[in-house]
């Protein structure tokens, strides 16, 4: 952080704080309040700064739990996956349901207040019902804030190789219609693809930073991180760190690329079309330093093809475009 701060002359209070990847519960409470004190010291954290931890139920408790509190998070996001421990268990997760409902009943007596879920569906063998069944289980607990998202297959992963007995389509397009469906009987306002929220002030500041086309710092080895700056014109930048740790202590920074200008449509629409309102033109302008119309053929084919909606000042996706958002990125 000491060499992000001065190689790019960083002067700001910090909006959000979100320490995850790989298990960051297993820190103690009182590393974990060093660093955020240490933090501080260089970029101020504020009483509106967002502390989120990500936990995983097999690797937290509730001694834990108060200790994090204590040490200024104010955000958790449990790591649930599912509440069917057969689905747990080929999804290779180590936690059982008990551990997950224990977990979360922890942060509560620990004093959270704001507690994010993350849910997957479509998991091999899953059926609508028991989607929901995962829901209902949630609903319990009553959360502040969902992440629902489907399991999506990625490279290098065991279920790549392996190929798992995934859902049929239409039982994935049944779980996506009664699931979406279900959460907004439940009160959970949907504001991205794969977030809903009990209300816009619990709404993911940070993640919201990201979907905006924001500035962040990638802190740690394998972090990513994006910065913009100011001079003749807007520069923005892309940091990657180097990945194996050994070799991070050595030499934090292993890349940082220039966006180019013809890039930045592309990767500010990636993230600006997964939220439920879309974006207005005037942030487009100011994120990427380039005009609004640059997006003038995108927002005419896409407006013919049903994915989104265009007034004179925003860009708003369909549920069309929503579910269908690579479709609707081709056209950029």
């Amino acid at each position: 952080m000491d060499h992000d701060i001065a190689t790019f002359g960083i002067q700001a209070e910090l909006t959000s704080v979100f320490f995850g990847g790989g298990t960051p519960s297993l820190l103690s409470p009182h590393g974990l309040g060093f660093l955020l004190t240490e933090i501080d010291k260089r970029l101020p954290i504020t009483a509106t700064t967002e502390c989120t931890l990500e936990a995983n139920p097999g690797s937290s408790d509730q001694a834990k739990f108060v200790g994090y509190r204590a040490a200024g998070i104010n955000r958790l996001s449990i790591g649930v996956q599912s509440f069917s421990d057969s689905a747990l268990q080929r999804l290779g997760r180590t936690h059982t349901r008990i551990d997950a409902s224990a977990a979360i009943q922890s942060a509560r007596r620990a004093g959270f207040s704001n507690i994010n879920l993350d849910l997957m569906h479509g998991l091999p063998g899953q059926t609508p019902e028991s989607a929901l069944a995962d829901l209902d289980r949630a609903a319990q607990f009553a959360p502040e804030h969902l992440s629902w998202y489907q399991l999506t297959i990625e490279p290098n992963t065991v279920f790549y190789s392996t190929k798992p007995d995934l859902p049929v389509e239409s039982f994935l397009q049944a779980i996506t219609d009664q699931g979406l469906q279900w959460l907004r009987d439940q009160g959970f306002a949907r504001y991205e693809i794969s977030a809903f929220a009990r209300g816009d002030a619990l709404q993911s500041r940070h993640n919201l930073t990201y979907w905006r086309f924001g500035d962040y710092l990638g802190i740690g080895a394998g972090g990513h991180g994006k910065l913009s700056h100011q001079s003749a014109t807007l520069e923005i930048q892309r940091t990657q760190k180097t990945r194996v740790p050994k070799d991070y202590l050595k030499t934090p920074n292993r890349r940082i690329t220039q966006v180019p200008n013809k890039e930045r449509p592309i990767e500010f629409l990636m993230n600006a079309c997964r939220l439920v309102d879309g974006f207005a033109l005037t942030d487009f302008e100011r994120t990427t330093g380039l005009s609004a119309t640059a997006l003038d053929g995108f927002i005419q084919q896409g407006t013919q093809q049903g994915l989104i909606s265009a007034s004179a000042d925003r860009v708003t996706p369909t549920a069309a475009g929503l579910e269908f958002l690579d479709s609707l990125l081709l056209l950029a």
